[in-house]
């Protein structure tokens, strides 16, 4: 083989050096490790949102509205909000459920992500 002949066959190779391979199962790992502990978060916040709208829907006083949202709580085992947390309003006589929270996520050392949360039942 000429040696025009190698640098020409060596020119045409493609594909990704061992660094970009690291690097992108680097990221990849990082991705995924966030979203596994992301999930939860958001399964949550649904069972949230839900109880929510549930116990807006049951209960004429705050303190029934409350007490449904709490049963719910326990059911679904979520514990980032409580019946105390929520705001209860009422609006052309419908009520209205709203809640406002929080969660964090540790990445390394003092680096968290924050998920926060702020919905109503309207």
């Amino acid at each position: 083989m000429q040696p025009s002949q190698r640098t020409t066959a060596r020119a045409r190779q493609r594909g990704l050096s061992f660094i970009g391979v690291i690097l992108f199962g680097a990221v990849a790992v990082a991705a995924f490790a966030i979203g596994a502990q992301s999930v939860p978060i958001f399964m949550e916040y649904g069972a949230i949102k839900k109880a929510a709208r549930k116990a807006s829907g049951e209960g004429d006083t705050v303190a029934q509205i409350r007490a449904s949202f709490d049963r719910s709580a326990q059911i679904d085992d979520f514990t980032s909000v409580t019946g105390r947390d929520l705001e209860i309003t009422k609006h052309n006589d419908r009520v209205i459920v709203s809640f406002n929270y929080e969660r964090e996520v540790p990445l390394f050392g003092p680096a968290y992500l924050v998920y926060r949360f702020q919905d109503s039942t309207r």
